[in-house]
């Protein structure tokens, strides 16, 4: 009660001019219901369907909680939570790739593709926050290696062996697998522009008046949900109502 009763102190401290607070708040809720929404449509699903609609869930519920303490810090330090946020993106970004992975069994795909999606994203991630938080001063060659990981990523999907798997597959597993594409390819593209507003050097004078917070909130709730819903419609798609 004490808990529920300091949270809701901490929101009424929101000025109606907090644009990061309000992203932070709109995001925890948007997490949360979208985690319910998934956890409770999992029965609706042939068998098959049901590890990626939880994997969906784990990704939502995992950024709500993480979206409630990042909340809080910023209410309480008016500063960017750098490291709840990296601790946040090392979750479930690996999990997004997974999903590659879960769609495309169907048509063959081999747990090394998974590994190595999940292996490159945190390449991506660890060395986004090294350049983010502990060496500021090399954030341009902390940001190349971590955009050099994300176009690999990208490769991988597009065109390599998660592409060629998912055109055997066809259908939906097809429409799903190029949308989550396009997710990875645009969405996530918000995430460096996010690096590059709250970092020194030549990207200053491109995008330093930038919120970075607000970019990666907005970011995360459109990639993480939209991901998510993606999956979800797939699942739809390929489930005969005799099935489910």
């Amino acid at each position: 009660m004490n808990n529920l009763l300091l949270a809701i102190a901490d929101v009424s401290k929101i000025a109606t001019d907090d644009y990061v607070g309000f992203t932070f708040f709109v995001g925890c809720m948007a997490m949360m219901a979208a985690s319910a929404f998934f956890f409770l449509s999992m029965n609706s699903f042939d068998r098959k369907w049901r590890t990626s609609i939880l994997v969906s869930g784990l990704i939502t519920f995992i950024a709500a909680v993480h979206y409630w303490y990042m909340r809080d810090y910023w209410a309480a330090h008016a500063e960017s939570p750098t490291f709840f946020r990296y601790v946040d993106w090392v979750l479930t970004v690996p999990l997004m790739c997974v999903e590659f992975y879960l769609i495309l069994k169907v048509a063959g795909a081999k747990k090394s593709l998974m590994w190595r999606l999940i292996f490159l994203s945190v390449v991506m991630l660890v060395t986004g926050y090294l350049g983010e938080a502990v060496y500021r001063d090399q954030a341009q060659i902390w940001g190349l290696i971590s955009g050099i990981a994300y176009f690999v990523i990208v490769y991988d999907i597009w065109l390599g062996q998660a592409k060629k798997l998912a055109i055997q597959a066809g259908g939906s597993i097809l429409k799903a697998h190029k949308t989550l594409c396009w997710f990875v390819l645009v969405g996530w593209a918000i995430y460096p522009i996010g690096y590059m507003a709250g970092t020194p050097g030549w990207y200053d004078g491109i995008f330093g008046g930038l919120a970075m917070d607000v970019i990666y909130n907005i970011g995360d709730a459109v990639n993480k949900i939209g991901f998510g819903l993606v999956v979800y419609a797939a699942a739809v798609a390929s489930t005969s109502p005799a099935e489910a």
